[in-house]
């Protein structure tokens, strides 16, 4: 059983990095405030990144759910989102965005994005009013901090204030950046966990089987326990170096962690925290490379 904490999907990509527009090009690529990037594997033909192929993806990988975050780099995808969650309630959790200055919503969403890095307030006690509206109607927050601690200190006052609150971290503390461990320790609050979505990003030099992505999750449950880590895949974005399955294969063959952290880390934690209901174990077909 596997629970994907951390991927992304959109109909039509039109967001901004540092005020420039980033808008979906053909054969997976998209223009980044100006640069071409690829930012899907070539097959995203038309740019649309959608729940069918995600599925598909997450079909063959046995992943049985996913929470889909948001990203202000693909713009506000909240509309399309609630259309997926009405399509497949019981596969995917979902987040609004929440964007400084511009107006947001919870209703029908089971969490709010907040990209915190990127607000121009960086003073997260400055925003606490969504923290709060989560709070008060049980939703979680998703949040991917700025590098380091510079944030770590207000959303440590946020959580204090509301202990109940479910908070996410995102990309694993920023883990190769000095001071990622700040951003874990926030996890030994009861409410407060941490998701490697983007693990294989911040670890791509490195690349597959990501010896040292193995190392610093045990480094992190040595600071707040495995009980408090959630795998997350960051897709697609990942996707245009390694396949879906690759995004955890490298946990599941480790020889480093055993059978029940690889449960947790994998299943369990994302499953209580993001409180998916019980699904059924999932099998695929033989692939055509297997005897």
């Amino acid at each position: 059983m596997i629970l994907d904490a951390h991927a992304h999907l959109w109909k039509k990509q039109q967001g901004l990095v540092d005020g420039r527009p980033v808008t979906a090009l053909k054969d997976g690529k998209s223009d980044f405030g100006g640069e071409i990037r690829q930012m899907m594997p070539p097959y995203f033909s038309d740019g649309k990144n959608t729940a069918k192929i995600f599925l598909a993806n997450m079909d063959y990988a046995c992943v049985s759910g996913a929470v889909i975050t948001q990203e202000e780099i693909d713009g506000n995808q909240d509309a399309y989102l609630l259309q997926v969650k009405k399509a497949h309630p019981t596969r995917f959790k979902i987040c609004s965005l929440y964007e400084e200055n511009k107006p947001y919503t919870l209703e029908g969403f089971d969490g709010v994005k907040l990209c915190a890095g990127r607000l121009p307030t960086q003073d997260l006690t400055q925003h606490f009013s969504v923290f709060e509206d989560a709070c008060r109607q049980g939703k979680f927050v998703s949040i991917d901090l700025a590098e380091g601690d510079r944030q770590t200190g207000s959303l440590a006052e946020i959580v204090q204030q509301l202990p109940a609150l479910r908070v996410a971290i995102g990309h694993f503390g920023m883990v190769t950046k000095p001071g990622f461990e700040e951003q874990v320790k926030l996890a030994r609050y009861p409410n407060v966990y941490i998701e490697s979505g983007g693990i294989t990003w911040l670890f791509n030099a490195e690349f597959y089987p990501y010896k040292s992505a193995v190392r610093a999750i045990l480094k992190a449950a040595d600071l707040c326990g495995m009980e408090k880590l959630m795998w997350g895949s960051d897709y697609p974005r990942t996707m245009t170096e390694i396949t879906y399955k690759m995004s955890y294969d490298f946990v599941l063959k480790s020889k480093q962690l055993s059978d029940t952290e690889k449960t947790w880390f994998l299943y369990r934690n994302a499953k209580e925290f993001y409180q998916f209901p019980d699904m059924p174990p999932m099998t695929r077909p033989k692939n055509m490379l297997e005897d």
